[in-house]
């Protein structure tokens, strides 16, 4: 009896950081995302993938790594970036955000050749917490901003849906 009650005192004391740790650190996000790319780059659809890591100074401020890749046809585009993200918790099941990611991009198509420049991505969105460690984002919408060789283009926007897991 001696030993079950220091073991449970034992587990009890190695607990209570977890109980203290009520934001999230990290979330890790990946999903589904439509593109329209308008412009210099014509008017093209495109569907691709999202993905995105999160790490939470506070409950109310992170940075983030976002990364994308949009497809149609042949041609591609892959965005990487990084900026900081402003959320705002209304007790774990609704948290709208916003960011701002700085980066770069690469374009492409069929041929194998490829153009890189900056880009910038500026946007929000709203998760649905499931759980403590699950939540859907029901959307993410960003303005993108492309520039390469001293040509701008910023008539894209995309949306992004998808699975956010916290930790």
């Amino acid at each position: 009896m001696r030993r079950l009650t220091l073991v449970l005192v034992v587990l009890g004391l190695l607990s209570l950081p977890l109980m203290a740790q009520d934001n999230v650190k990290a979330e890790v996000f990946g999903g589904y995302m439509y593109e329209h790319l308008g412009g210099d780059f014509g008017d093209i659809n495109a569907n691709g993938w999202d993905a995105s890591l999160t790490g939470n100074i506070n409950k109310n401020f992170g940075i983030t790594g976002d990364f994308s890749g949009a497809y149609k046809n042949s041609a591609h585009i892959y965005t990487y970036g990084g900026g900081p993200v402003v959320a705002y918790d209304f007790g774990g099941k609704i948290n709208p955000f916003v960011h701002a990611i700085f980066g770069g991009y690469t374009a492409g198509g069929g041929g194998g050749s490829g153009i890189n420049g900056f880009m910038m991505k500026f946007g929000g969105g709203l998760d649905v917490g499931v759980s403590k460690v699950l939540a859907i984002r029901l959307a993410q919408f960003d303005w993108d901003y492309y520039k390469v060789h001293g040509v701008s283009e910023d008539s894209n926007v995309n949306i992004s849906t998808g699975i956010v897991l916290r930790f």
